[in-house]
């Protein structure tokens, strides 16, 4: 079977007036190639391109596009995080992003309960929960990118969720919009009524079907079988059997319903206590047999997680560097392995989990000794083990492949067999290498097939594979998704699962939801029996630095412009569109698509690499877009900032003057000419000027030599950052704004510590500017300057080397990575924790509230608790904003393009304001410049407080 390629064109469509007319600015509705490439991709196998993109500002915005969707035939898909697996987030009529404006969380009732809106994740609502001692009962492992939207319409659970506390479970109220674009909001008391005189027909229907479903006994008999289990194959029909009022039905309906029957605009969750004492083993068995016939045991001494992982998984969790060590010491052959963890409120009462646990293993046979832990470091190994499955493989698997994730259940008495008969299939299919994972305690388990997916081959080998599958699962009383939804993956299969009786339950539930049949067609409901064989994602090879993207969008909650043009994903998703328009020979498109990416794709990029912090397979995009810098630089511009590298010194300085000169005239008129130049000679090549810049900073070069107090000899070498001397520090009051360098320098030689700057001070930096533009000549004369300075200063190489700007200490780790050069470098800010504030004695807090800003460098090296360290000796009530994250400014990028840093710190800025804190800090000055433009309150760095704390 070959795969069809209708659904990937991307030729120019037309938006029917009344969808563009349906939200209050046209421009949020959009036909344009990249807008709809961008958006086509989800983490699912599948890719359906959109003809239109439409971003809906509210739930009323959304009742107007699905009006206007029912007058003109439109299909309808909602995406917010993008993280399904199973093809029911994308589609190929108006795609509406129901993320960007609905965010909302609100807690109420000290967190029993919390309001939440689909594009939250559930990361965000259990970080505002944790505080007052709740937590979310679904548990995906995609917490950090996928949405309260999703979690609903595929009934989430994850791997201590189970059944009891999924969203059917723990669900209060919806508020839904209909087909029609009627609203209904179950919480009102009269919901039921609303709805009936709003919605007969569906009223009526709703009701007959829950008559239908309870008259018979063999539907009943499936539905209690079924649901017993995780299920979300098909519709949550076994609302039919809990719920008596049509609104009540309607609303647990739409729970796992795909966006198929209603768009879900918020929801009510009763949340579930915080268990903050955990215990954690990692358990390996001689046979997989072995380990599951253990588990009905283990569940029974109330253990919240156990995790399966078979032979093949041990085989390849061997090659993590810090892999547990309890799978290594033997020969590996059919072994398996449990991760079993223990939650509680208090430690006597883990203590009594955790010798249950021990006294029952103990009955068992197990290859290696096993143990319960409490430690930290233990439970993160064990975890990372257990996580790392998917990205290890999927990271590793060829070039022009795709990695394919599903889930199944079964009974847990028949999961040890139907693992056997998973693995056999494996081998007679030709899948090598595919992990057995999952939640062994529910009998839910994952497996993953790589292949060339697309080639008629391996199109056949996968149908049969499925054919096969269906049939051992359906043989096993299990269902056929657990956890990841019906998608397009299954659909074919929900009467073969169900009875024909059942599926006919769920059409008519269909039809009657949304009889124009716009919300998204094909998924759930099919009468195309190969609708699973169709619209495979194509494995284009792109560049290096992102080819092993699997599309999962883990990265997107953390990128600095996901509100303003792309994010990770959605980069590489382009780029692989650009290669495909080529091999298709649609050249117009290539360059239409090529045009718009400069600057949607590379010049609002700030190459912060916080994509990679959240990556399961470890890709910094920022990479990929500073190749494309360097592969299409300006000659006359990379010959001018390779000059620049020759005479940094005087650059800067000249750089320092100009800020403090300008800041001296009337902010217009230096906001003119600026203006005029990025005209002339473009917005990425001459920054904007702001009257919130501040002026220039001090010279480097009077820093030379010794620094700090004591008569020890130096345990430092300080190359305080020319970001510094660039632009001066904050204005905060008289007396209190001195800037970090001269700060360090100060609590140094309070402290009795030493350091010492070398001579060539004032020539030297961590050569981001050039690396971040791709200017590869600056970046090599830089790199040599820096490593020559150092040597000389210290020949043997013995001291730790500290900078005095986040972003720079980054930066000098890469630059001495690149040189070859084996040193230690660190931050000031961590230098300061562990060497001087231990020496100042008791320090008195100088503010009560201190809103804090960490920044991408501080989160990946590491150092944002020694942040927090300082902050707390300085301030009684340091706060760290739910919603930080990177400002975006990312050295010149925030005055080259401003819009860049406003959309990426709008949520912080807001949270900001609210707090109504004494002071602001950070760690970074172009960071502490981003944050000041954004909140109106001026952000210094945090050992500035630490100094006038200790003056």
């Amino acid at each position: 079977m070959v795969v069809e390629e209708a659904t990937r064109t991307v030729a120019p469509l037309e938006v029917p007036s009344a969808v563009r007319g349906a939200v209050s600015d046209p421009t949020r509705v959009t036909a344009r190639a990249l807008d709809r490439v961008a958006a086509a991709s989800d983490a699912s196998h599948f890719l359906l391109t959109p003809s239109a993109v439409a971003t809906a500002a509210d739930a009323a915005e959304v009742a107007a596009l699905l009006r206007a969707a029912q007058q003109t035939r439109m299909p309808v898909t909602f995406r917010s995080g993008g993280t399904s697996l199973s093809g029911q987030g994308s589609g190929t009529g108006l795609l509406v992003d129901t993320r960007r404006h609905f965010r909302g969380i609100e807690v109420l009732d000290g967190g029993r309960r919390v309001r939440v809106e689909p594009g939250a994740t559930v990361r965000q609502v259990n970080n505002r929960l944790r505080r007052h001692g709740y937590r979310l009962g679904p548990d995906p492992a995609s917490e950090a990118a996928c949405t309260i939207g999703g979690v609903i319409a595929n009934n989430s659970s994850g791997m201590a969720c189970g059944i009891e506390e999924n969203t059917y479970r723990t669900l209060e109220s919806l508020r839904f919009v209909l087909a029609t674009g009627t609203v209904v909001d179950t919480a009102d008391p009269d919901a039921d009524a609303r709805l009936r005189s709003a919605e007969p027909d569906l009223h009526r229907t709703l009701l007959t079907l829950r008559d239908r479903v309870r008259s018979d006994a063999a539907s009943v008999e499936t539905i209690r079988r079924q649901f017993a289990m995780k299920n979300t194959m098909g519709y949550g029909i076994n609302a039919f059997l809990d719920f008596d009022s049509a609104a009540e039905i309607l609303a647990h309906l739409l729970i796992g319903s795909e966006g198929t029957l209603a768009f879900v605009a918020s929801a009510v969750y009763r949340t579930v206590p915080l268990e903050p004492e955990v215990t954690t083993a990692l358990a390996v068995f001689p046979t997989l047999d072995d380990a599951t016939r253990l588990l009905p045991a283990l569940v029974s001494t109330g253990a919240a997680t156990l995790e399966l992982m078979d032979s093949t998984s041990l085989r390849v969790g061997r090659g993590f560097d810090d892999a547990p060590a309890q799978i290594h010491g033997f020969e590996l052959r059919d072994h398996a392995a449990l991760l079993i963890e223990y939650h509680a409120t208090t430690a006597d009462e883990l203590d009594a989990l955790s010798r249950a646990g021990a006294a029952t293993l103990a009955l068992a046979e197990t290859t290696t000794p096993t143990a319960f832990s409490a430690d930290a470091l233990t439970r993160a190994q064990a975890w990372k083990l257990r996580k790392g499955l998917y990205a290890t493989v999927a990271g590793a698997r060829p070039p022009g492949t795709t990695a394919l994730l599903e889930d199944i259940v079964v009974p847990v008495p028949q999961l040890a067999p139907t693992c056997d008969g998973l693995q056999q299939l494996f081998e007679e299919h030709g899948y090598r290498d595919s992990v057995i994972f999952g939640h062994a305690k529910d009998g839910n388990i994952h497996f993953m097939l790589t292949d060339r997916f697309g080639e008629t081959a391996a199109m056949d080998r996968f149908a049969q594979f499925t054919e096969d599958m269906v049939d051992l699962v359906l043989d096993a009383g299990g269902n056929l998704k657990a956890e990841h939804g019906t998608g397009r993956v299954m659909a074919p299969f929900v009467a073969r699962q169900y009875g024909r009786e059942l599926w006919e339950v769920m059409r008519e539930l269909k039809n009657a939801c949304d009889p124009a049949g716009i919300l998204n067609p094909g998924v759930i409901i099919t009468e195309d029996p190969v609708a699973h064989l169709r619209d495979f994602k194509p494995a284009e090879r792109i560049e290096e630095e992102a080819d092993r993207c699997v599309e999962c969008g883990y990265c997107e909650p953390v990128c600095p412009s996901k509100d303003l043009t792309l994010t990770p994903r959605q980069r590489i998703v382009v780029r692989r569109a650009i290669v495909r328009a080529e091999a298709n020979g649609d050249h117009a498109l290539a360059r239409e698509l090529e045009g718009d990416y400069d600057y949607a794709g590379v010049d609002t990029c700030a190459v912060d690499g916080m994509c990679v912090t959240a990556c399961p397979v470890k890709i910094d995009t920022g990479q990929l877009v500073k190749r494309l810098r360097r592969e299409n630089q300006n000659p006359a511009l990379a010959a001018g900032w390779t000059a620049a590298a020759r005479s940094w010194g005087s650059v800067t300085r000249i750089g320092s003057v100009a800020l403090t000169a300008a800041d001296k005239v009337p902010a217009p008129a230096v906001t003119a000419v600026t203006t005029v130049g990025r005209a002339v000679l473009g917005a990425d090549v001459v920054p904007a000027y702001s009257a919130d810049l501040p002026s220039g900073g001090a010279a480097r070069r009077p820093l030379r030599g010794v620094r700090g107090g004591g008569e020890d000899a130096p345990i430092a070498l300080y190359l305080p950052a020319c970001v510094n001397s660039m632009f001066g520090h904050a204005e905060t009051g008289e007396g209190r704004g001195i800037g970090v360098t001269a700060a360090v320098v100060a609590l140094c030689d309070r402290a009795g510590v030493r350091v010492v700057v070398p001579d060539e001070v004032e020539s030297l930096c961590c050569s981001t500017p050039w690396t971040s533009k791709g200017y590869s000549g600056g970046v090599e004369r830089m790199t040599r300057r820096v490593a020559d300075a150092v040597q000389a200063t210290d020949p043997t190489a013995t001291l730790r080397i500290i900078s005095d700007a986040a972003s720079c200490t980054e930066g000098f780790v890469h630059l001495f990575e690149r040189a070859g050069i084996s040193v230690v470098v660190e931050d000031a800010v961590t230098f300061v924790e562990r060497e001087v504030l231990p020496r100042l004695g008791e320090i008195a807090p100088v503010v009560d509230t201190l809103a804090l800003h960490p920044t991408c460098s501080s989160t990946q090296l590491g150092i944002n608790a020694d942040i927090d360290a300082i902050a707390r000796a300085v301030a009684t009530r340091p706060v760290t904003p739910d919603a930080w994250g990177c400002c975006a400014f990312a050295g010149d990028r925030g005055m080259l393009h401003p819009e860049l840093t406003a959309s990426a710190t709008a949520a912080e800025a807001a949270e900001v304001k609210a707090l109504e804190a004494d002071a602001h800090a950070s760690c970074n000055r172009t960071c502490e410049i981003g944050m000041t433009r954004a909140t109106g309150s001026d952000y210094r760095h945090i050992l500035e407080m630490l100094e006038e704390a200790t003056r």
